[in-house]
Formats: C-alpha cells, sequence, structure tokens
C-alpha cells in the first residue's frame, strides 16, 4: 500500500459526496447536521449491504434527510461508476471517473459521519454544515 492516507487516496470522492450535504443545506438554512448525519448513515447501511452482496431495506426518513440521502446518493452511484453525473439544470454531463467499490463508498461515508459527529459535538447542531460551508465557494447563481 503507498503512503497516501485515506482522506489523500479518496479527497475527490469525499469531496463529491459533501458537494451534495452542503448544495442540500443551502438551500434550506434550517437544516441541521442531524438530518446529513441520518441520510449518510442510510446510505452506509446501503452500500455495506451491497459490499456483503446482500438487498438493504429503503430508509424511512425525513423531507430534509431524504433530499440530502437522494443528491448524495447520485453521487455515489456516479462515483461508483453506474450513474451520470448532472449538472445545475438536470442535465446529464459527460465526466468519466475512474469507478471505486461499494466497501471503498461505505468507507467514505463513515469518514463523513464521523466529522459529522465531530463537528456537531465540537460547535453543535450545524458545526459540520458550516464547517464544511467554507469548502466550496458559493456562486452567484448557486444562491436562488
Amino acid at each position: 500500500m503507498d503512503d497516501q492516507s485515506f482522506e489523500e487516496r479518496y479527497l475527490d470522492v469525499l469531496q463529491n459526496l459533501e458537494f451534495g450535504i452542503i448544495q442540500v443545506a443551502r438551500r434550506h438554512p434550517e437544516m441541521s447536521d442531524w438530518e446529513a448525519l441520518v441520510a449518510v448513515e442510510a446510505l452506509m447501511q446501503v452500500y455495506r449491504a451491497e459490499a456483503a452482496g446482500r438487498e438493504a431495506h429503503p430508509p424511512q426518513l425525513d423531507p430534509l434527510a431524504e433530499e440530502t440521502y437522494d443528491i448524495v446518493e447520485s453521487m455515489c452511484e456516479w462515483r461508483l461508476g453506474r450513474g451520470q453525473f448532472v449538472n445545475d439544470e438536470g442535465e446529464p454531463v459527460e465526466l468519466p471517473v475512474e469507478p471505486i467499490t461499494a466497501e471503498e463508498m461505505y468507507k467514505c461515508l463513515k469518514r463523513i459521519r464521523d466529522s459529522i459527529r465531530k463537528w456537531t459535538k465540537r460547535a453543535g447542531r450545524q458545526g459540520y454544515l458550516t464547517y464544511l460551508d467554507q469548502f466550496f465557494p458559493r456562486t452567484p447563481d448557486a444562491e436562488q
């Protein structure tokens, strides 16, 4: 194995998934870390089950957690090589990607889950979302 840390090796995947989370948070300022956590944990169950050759049951989520789940799931599927990247207008964009495995996806989601827990504990109910926000520049059209 090389000397890269997990974060270095999967930085692009982690950023893609977290971009999905911050998109929802910016549309819904009332969103808390809890909705992000619930969505990420539900996705962890899906990809852990897939890695083990089992089928996961569809989650029952509140509306904000479900919106987060849907956006992050589409990023996951794209990174697994099974989905298509869609731009802000909902149009498919050809962006080739090196697919990862369901087990690798599970580990990426687990890393995000741990980050959510850490920042919530450290900075309160929107600690993670506030922390995350600084890494994704805002564009004028994204504010609508």
